[in-house]
């Protein structure tokens, strides 16, 4: 896990955050994800036993865990074969690779037998360690023809770039250090929500 920026924003997006997840049914103690285009971090709500983790000035809002996160390098938007990361309400439709090792590369998000070290492979959008394959839930937004976050292969996966996490590079999908996804992989489950949100207003 990594530690909340001194300057996180927390007091401007958790209320947002919350009352978006919670209008979509969240009930505030199952895990739901939230990603910040903005900062280039996904956060897990609620995380109630990383409190003691939490610099002093935080403890008085609830924690989120939060990770340093890639998305593409085309920005954000939802058209098919745009590359870029979509935006909206989500759900994650399916988790894939438990068991693998870290650093497994994955094809078609079946297991290749072969493993990277991180920064190992040049260029490429290496797909690594685990898979939350991405459903959209906003009709017209995310979901439908044309527009549909699952048919385009909206992943959160691990990659072995984790030089350039916190930046802008991906194809598409959401990537993560392959040691922050087998975390947070323990943590979800298919049918948890995922808010991704280019840019936080407040």
């Amino acid at each position: 896990m990594n530690p909340l920026p001194s300057a996180d924003p927390v007091a401007v997006w958790l209320p947002a955050a919350r009352a978006r997840l919670r209008a979509a049914g969240w009930d505030g103690i199952a895990p739901a994800l939230v990603v910040s285009g903005a900062e280039q971090r996904l956060y897990l709500l609620p995380d109630h036993g990383a409190i003691g983790d939490l610099p002093r000035v935080h403890q008085a809002v609830e924690p989120a865990t939060a990770w340093p996160v890639s998305t593409a390098a085309a920005g954000f938007g939802t058209r098919q074969d745009s590359g870029q990361t979509p935006i909206g309400l989500h759900r994650i439709a399916d988790c894939i690779g438990e068991g693998a090792p870290c650093g497994m590369v994955f094809k078609s998000r079946v297991a290749t037998g072969e493993i990277v070290a991180d920064g190992e492979p040049p260029g490429g959008d290496w797909i690594t360690t685990r898979i939350l394959w991405l459903e959209g839930l906003e009709e017209g937004v995310n979901r439908g023809d044309g527009c549909d976050s699952h048919d385009r292969y909206i992943y959160i996966h691990g990659t072995p770039h984790v030089g350039l996490l916190g930046q802008p590079v991906s194809a598409g999908c959401i990537r993560m250090d392959n040691r922050d996804i087998l975390e947070l992989f323990a943590r979800v489950q298919t049918g948890t929500l995922v808010w991704i949100v280019p840019m936080w207003e407040g």
